[in-house]
């Protein structure tokens, strides 16, 4: 039986021109070599199976050519070629620095280097996973790597450049290997195919490269492992089934069923892809991955990023056409939400089901935002059946007859956005949480201190007793009661116990801190560093806004200061208290002896 090579190994390139997704690399290794500008180190850098350990071969084969080509390739016709295609070459040495990154290792290079070539004009030195080298192995190769003979050339290569030290980097020219596109790699794919005998369908070979995530020797190992599962005939059907990869059938249905409303459907067709053995979490990001593929289909523009098969490109331009772009926004949104609430969600299941029922509505009449981006709120779930549905519209068409009959006249609501300027979002906040927590105390204005009630207009102290009753709303008439220190600390430890749950930190903050009174209208909160600080001055436009409410008095200002070395309180323990004690009193330290007292 004649000896199997896999397609990684026959199809390696070996020649620059064969290198596939890499041109502008090549090409400038080419330009070196022909032009004789060679540095004495390379560092070759990038994904996983793009050419990095094969280019470094091909360099060090076309250095040595004693004949190069025109075009700057090796002849393959003199004794150097020969040599490095039968394997028997001298003057190419590869190193795996995964098992070999000790510092004797590196010595042995060291001696190895100073040795000239006999044939050619260049002994190279290929370092495969030269990040796996140790920190004193790097140390013992910098003086070597930076200036090695005149006949030695080393080129590192590498997945991960982040772990390689910066001194290294600084010696080396640095290559960055770019993933390889799809389409180069289906044409690659295609030409094995060719060479093989085997057929196979061009949205088929799409699939392997989108698989393969831009790396040759993935996708040379999918399309032999597809090889031996169909016999020499790849189809579509054959490779999703043996990659386990969803069809995009599902999705083109999903979307249909989510512009149409169809809810039921949609849930069914999730059960049905959960039954053939797939991942829920799989199938949400392959819809989201969808859902961006609709969108680059709506312009021609952003067309070429679609990376999809040609009669697969003509589906998603046809559905593009009929998906609204806010849809799509919100779609996107929700799925890629989804995703992210996945792995920490403990019924997942129900986390796609209700993903799936709120994209089925956003087209939904009525729920569509003012700027295009779904429901206006995305929480609130309609009824997903058609007998609810119903039972929603009935009693809806009979109130409305009686609210059109009403005589008392009612005053109007407010809108959203104004009740939004009218209320901050914190300020909301507090008052429905004061709703539920249990009321403070309240005490009577005269246990609080003195309160007096000034006009903007007039300016002057009025009596308790001289003060209207019902404080009045105009701009010439504003509310200005005096406060005290007092007051404000009241107020503010009320406001703190009020804070929501994800503030707790901040509320017992509060509820330690003594707020001083600076002048009439303005108090001072000291604190202890500028993390602190900047807390309390994102926070003080709502602190300042339930102060003036409680204090009635719309002048209150809130400033915050770090507080200075001299300020800042020590926490001491029992005996270094007495210790102070007794020494503004020394008749404790008698008192101690006479007992024999100590702390336990």
């Amino acid at each position: 039986m004649e000896n199997y090579i896999v397609s990684a190994r026959k199809y390696r390139p070996s020649t620059f021109d064969s290198v596939v997704g890499q041109r502008a690399l090549t090409t400038t290794l080419k330009n070196a070599i022909s032009t004789g500008k060679l540095a004495h180190a390379y560092l070759f850098c990038g994904p996983r199976g793009v050419g990095k350990t094969t280019c470094a071969r091909i360099f060090a084969k076309t250095i040595n050519c004693l004949h190069p080509t025109p075009d700057g390739e090796a002849c393959n016709e003199c004794e150097s070629c020969k040599a490095f295609n039968e394997q028997r070459s001298y003057n190419i040495h590869e190193l795996d620095a995964a098992s070999n990154n000790s510092v004797d290792d590196i010595r042995q290079l060291v001696e190895q280097v100073r040795i000239p070539p006999q044939i050619g004009k260049y002994k190279v030195y290929i370092i495969d996973e030269v990040h796996m080298l140790s920190t004193s192995a790097f140390n013992a190769f910098l003086k070597t790597l930076e200036e090695p003979p005149h006949h030695a050339i080393f080129i590192l290569a590498t997945t991960e450049k982040h772990k390689i030290l910066p001194t290294i980097l600084s010696r080396c020219q640095i290559y960055d290997f770019n993933r390889i596109s799809v389409e180069d790699t289906v044409a690659h794919l295609a030409y094995v195919a060719s060479k093989e005998g085997i057929t196979a369908e061009p949205e088929a070979l799409n699939v392997i490269a989108l698989k393969a995530d831009g790396g040759m020797r993935d996708a040379l190992s999918i399309f032999d492992q597809v090889v031996s599962f169909t016999g020499g005939h790849i189809s579509y059907q054959s490779v999703i089934e043996n990659l386990n990869v969803l069809d995009y059938e599902y999705y083109f249905r999903l979307t249909d069923f989510f512009l149409n409303n169809k809810i039921p459907d949609a849930l069914l067709l999730l059960n049905d892809v959960l039954n053939k053995g797939f991942d829920a979490g799989h199938f949400i990001t392959g819809l989201s991955s969808h859902l961006r593929d609709l969108l680059v289909s709506k312009d021609p523009i952003t067309l070429p990023l679609l990376e999809v098969g040609a009669s697969i490109r003509n589906r998603y331009q046809q559905q593009a056409q009929r998906c609204p772009l806010p849809f799509l926004y919100r779609a996107m949104k929700l799925s890629n939400d989804c995703d992210l609430n996945y792995r920490t969600s403990k019924n997942k299941r129900l986390l796609v089901e209700l993903t799936l029922i709120q994209i089925a509505q956003l087209t939904e009449e009525g729920s569509e935002q003012p700027g295009g981006l779904g429901p206006k709120d995305s929480t609130t779930l309609k009824p997903a059946f058609g007998q609810a549905r119903q039972a929603q519209a009935q009693p809806a068409a009979t109130t409305a007859p009686t609210q059109s009959t009403a005589t008392t006249p009612q005053k109007p609501a407010p809108t959203a956005p104004e009740t939004a300027m009218q209320r901050p979002p914190l300020a909301t906040a507090l008052a429905d949480k004061e709703k539920e927590h249990k009321k403070v105390p309240s005490l009577k204005k005269a246990g609080l201190g003195v309160s007096i009630k000034y006009t903007e207009q007039e300016q002057a102290p009025q009596t308790v007793a001289d003060a209207p009753a019902t404080p009045t709303t105009g701009p010439a008439d504003e509310e200005y009661y005096m406060v005290n220190e007092r007051d404000i600390n009241h107020y503010w430890k009320e406001y703190a116990s009020l804070m929501p749950q994800e503030q707790v930190a901040m509320a017992k903050r509060m509820q330690a801190m003594h707020v001083s009174l600076l002048n009439q209208n303005t108090f001072e909160a000291v604190v202890d560093n500028d993390i602190i600080a900047k807390e309390f001055t994102a926070l003080a436009p709502a602190i300042q806004e339930y102060l003036r409410t409680k204090l009635k008095n719309r002048h209150i200002t809130m400033n915050v200061r770090i507080a200075a070395p001299s300020e800042k309180k020590v926490a001491y323990n029992r005996k270094e208290k007495f210790q102070m004690m007794a020494q503004k009193n020394s008749a404790l330290m008698d008192l101690k002896d006479r007992f024999g007292l100590e702390f336990d």
